[in-house]
């Protein structure tokens, strides 16, 4: 009858199709067929904004009508989740073939067949397919009464005591387990029947509605500042999850099987015994920056968290730009951060490997040698090469060639016959570079590319997850492409948002011109975000990891506003780095009279809440900052002035000025106070920091290098980024410090060549901010870096 009803429905949308025409008869065709599959109007209209999945289900209609097979809505449902949940297409026809021989008939035995193709690549028996999602098997309805029993009785008590309102899900999920195939609808109905054989009819009790319990909202904790919301709330450990398992490489979307993809994902598996192997695998050619570090972080912390292995391994392949300082400069970094890898390699390791096989693949006819001149290379319309069908054995004479130095630099390049995702044609496997190598000399002429390395140093070191950045995607096809033509291991390559931020730049060439014009001292320069000039700056390694975690690993790039660094940089300062007083713009004050006998001496927590502690000592003559100090308070002014008292930190003493002196410029040179005990009637408005027992150190101040967010956008710049630089981001204090923190002894930074110096080592400068002893520091005179301000206001108006 529904065949009957179909044909019917056919012959009408023939006879409308003839009276509106042809583009008509296209839409309401495809209209008719997706009604077909039981589909709402709003489904089918959904379904139609994809064309490629519209095609794929009027094909899979069109195969049912050849077979003379009715579609209800069951065949129509498993239509369109083949369509819509299969990834692997070459596995289409089996599944298809199986619904429409009514070997599959639900969804449950579908989500079984869909399971198996996932985790067998490879198909070479369809008999453990269909064992997989159930063909054949039969679940009978006693089997079912028998297994609903079992379970009813089970939780006899439960079902007496809360009768209908019991929750039958559980009993469901159980038998669904014991059960796999029972069909759900009939477990439902015979749990019900059993139940209501055991409690009878509904009493009024029964019927009444369930009282609900409206539970309290928690209340949503805000973000620390607006920084904290751009990067959401996903945590690095928590997006892990998502990854496949070793040897599961073929279950990812995109991933490409070849027949020897299984036999050599096997042997891989053996080699490594089924360990997580990741690689962070930078140039050896610059400083590392903040970018690198989520790079450092998402490389070797997932390998960590899975129990697995990192590999630190510098892709040498361009000798031109590489210098000894960055290998040393690259491995002092990652140990910083406080990762230990695996194994350091080099890309150059591999050069002999790298050759043969790019022999290789010139014999197997994916190669060719090729003349076209670097700047016709360049840009996404290359054209194709007259070379690119030369024969093999001409291409493997050239090549040899170009190892022996017999053409000059771009007179010839090895390029790879395959298109990358943007459309770019044949990249470039090797060229001619007449330059030594930093670790092979001058052994080679010839040098491989990134497109050619790196794909293959995974593979000989058997990595399982090769993590890149976004920019990388598009070269995905051609690491596949190669690993398989030359029939190595694949790894999979998976790509995550890049991290910029706000205010600074991080290319190299770039920061070259800042320093050639004085606006930087060097790479390490505090005001810049590479990782050299983070510590030095003073941010702790652990602060920098937590707001790399912080962020997740999400493919969207990603600029965020310093705050957001500043903000883990902050937390984590405030319970390391211990308290002493310090005046950036020193103020003498003498002491005229005191209700406390000088000098005063009183014990101070280091940190707040935490031992060890220290002594500090009020004598009769101080400092005090010039901020805080005004002749005349105006109504918002809350610290010293002639008519307004303020509180000296830690010794519980109130400055009442007497007496100020001057220069003859009338400046305010000095200050003479009295000191009386602090008490409930004389409370100051505010307390203010102090030194008497002081070393006179450099302070140095920092705040943003360039004026706006993105200083490399002519749209907000008005310029170049040169012309964005704040010519205000560095001031330099000659302030007093507590002798303590101006002693000889250890520092994250501690180096012999700093002769006790403790470089680097943090403190927090009472209501100032958070500071760390630079590098050039000596005993005779300490320089300390701004790292961050206090979270809080500072109190200082």
């Amino acid at each position: 009858t529904t065949l009957l009803y179909t044909i019917k429905f056919e012959l009408c949308m023939r006879h409308f199709s003839r009276l509106l025409g042809p583009s008509i008869n296209q839409n309401l065709r495809s209209m008719s067929n997706l009604a077909r599959l039981g589909l709402t109007e709003a489904k089918i209209a959904e379904t139609e904004k994809n064309a490629a999945l519209t095609a794929t289900l009027n094909n899979f209609l069109s195969q049912a009508d050849e077979r003379m097979v009715v579609v209800d809505k069951t065949v129509g449902t498993l239509f369109y989740n083949v369509a819509t949940k299969l990834k692997k297409q070459e596995h289409m026809p089996m599944l298809l073939d199986l619904i429409l021989q009514k070997k599959i008939v639900s969804d449950m035995q579908l989500s079984g067949a869909l399971e198996y193709v996932k985790t067998h690549p490879v198909i070479e028996d369809s008999s453990h397919l269909e064992e997989s999602c159930g063909v054949g098997v039969v679940v009978t309805h006693e089997q079912i009464r028998q297994a609903v029993m079992a379970k009813v009785q089970g939780d006899l008590a439960k079902i007496k005591t809360q009768r209908y309102r019991y929750n039958i899900g559980p009993i469901m999920s159980t038998i669904r387990k014991e059960l796999k195939w029972a069909d759900g609808a009939l477990v439902k109905k015979e749990i019900d029947a059993q139940v209501a054989a055991m409690l009878g009819s509904k009493t009024l009790e029964d019927e009444k509605p369930v009282q609900k319990v409206k539970q309290k909202k928690a209340e949503k904790k805000p973000a620390a500042n607006e920084a904290e919301k751009e990067s959401g709330d996903v945590s690095m450990e928590a997006s892990f999850s998502g990854f496949h398992k070793p040897g599961e490489n073929y279950t990812e979307e995109g991933y490409v099987v070849t027949e020897h993809t299984m036999r050599l994902i096997k042997e891989h598996m053996e080699r490594t015994g089924g360990q997580v192997r990741t690689r962070f695998p930078p140039e050896p050619n610059g400083i590392l920056h903040i970018g690198h570090a989520k790079a450092i972080n998402i490389n070797f912390g997932f390998a960590e968290h899975h129990g697995g292995v990192c590999f630190l391994r510098y892709d040498d392949t361009n000798p031109e730009k590489e210098e000894e300082e960055f290998f040393k400069s690259i491995l002092d970094m990652v140990q910083w951060l406080g990762y230990t890898p695996y194994k350091v390699t080099h890309s150059s390791d591999y050069f002999h490997q790298l050759y043969d096989l790019a022999v290789q693949m010139i014999k197997s006819g994916d190669a060719y040698v090729c003349h076209q001149p670097a700047e016709q290379l360049k840009g996404f319309e290359v054209k194709t090469s007259p070379w690119r069908d030369r024969p093999i054995e001409e291409s493997l004479l050239l090549f040899e060639d170009m190892k022996n130095g017999k053409f000059e630099e771009g007179g010839a390049t090895l390029r790879m016959k395959c298109v990358l995702e943007e459309g770019k044609q044949d990249p470039v496997a090797y060229r001619i570079k007449f330059c030594e190598h930093n670790r092979s000399g001058d052994a080679w002429c010839i040098y491989p590319t990134y497109d050619y390395t790196h794909c293959l140093c995974d593979s000989f070191e058997d990595i399982t997850h090769s993590l890149c950045t976004k920019e990388f995607q598009s070269r995905r096809s051609s690491y596949y492409w190669l690993c398989n033509v030359l029939e190595k291991y694949c790894p999979v390559q998976w790509e995550y948002g890049r991290l910029n931020i706000g205010y600074t730049i991080m290319s190299k060439r770039k920061i070259g011109k800042l320093i050639s014009q004085g606006h930087v001292a060097n790479y390490d320069d505090p005001r810049l975000f590479t990782l050299t000039a983070l510590r030095r700056r003073g941010f702790p390694p652990q602060a920098i990891n937590n707001f790399v975690k912080k962020l997740g690993l999400t493919g969207a790039l990603t600029q965020l506003d310093p705050l957001m660094l500043e903000s883990c940089v902050r937390d984590e300062l405030n319970v390391t780095a211990p308290r002493v007083m310090a005046v950036l713009e020193p103020l003498k004050v003498t002491v005229v009279s005191s209700e406390e006998s000088m000098p005063f001496t009183v014990t101070v927590q280091d940190i707040p809440g935490q031992n060890p502690v220290h002594d500090v000592t009020l004598r009769n003559s101080f400092f005090i900052d010039q901020s805080d100090f005004r002749l005349a308070a105006d109504k918002d002014y809350r610290r010293l002035s002639m008519d307004q008292t303020v509180g000296l930190k830690h010794v519980g003493l109130v400055a009442t000025v007497v007496k100020v002196d001057k220069d003859a410029d009338n400046e305010v040179t000095g200050l003479n106070v009295k000191l009386a005990k602090l008490t409930d009637s004389n409370k100051p408005k505010a307390f203010v920091q102090w030194v008497s027992d002081y070393t006179e150190a450099e302070i140095r101040n920092y705040t943003r290098l360039f004026k706006h967010r993105c200083p490399e956008d002519p749209e907000q710049v008005g310029g170049d980024f040169l012309s964005d630089v704040n010519p205000d981001s560095l001031v330099v204090y000659q302030g007093y410090v507590e002798s303590r923190a101006c002693t000889p002894g250890n520092g994250p930074g501690n180096d012999p060549s700093n002769h006790g110096i403790p470089v680097y080592r943090a403190y927090q400068f009472e209501r100032i901010g958070y500071y760390a002893v630079d590098q050039d520091s000596t005993m005779s005179k300490f320089v300390f870096n701004n790292t961050v301000s206090l979270r809080e206001d500072t109190g200082k108006s």
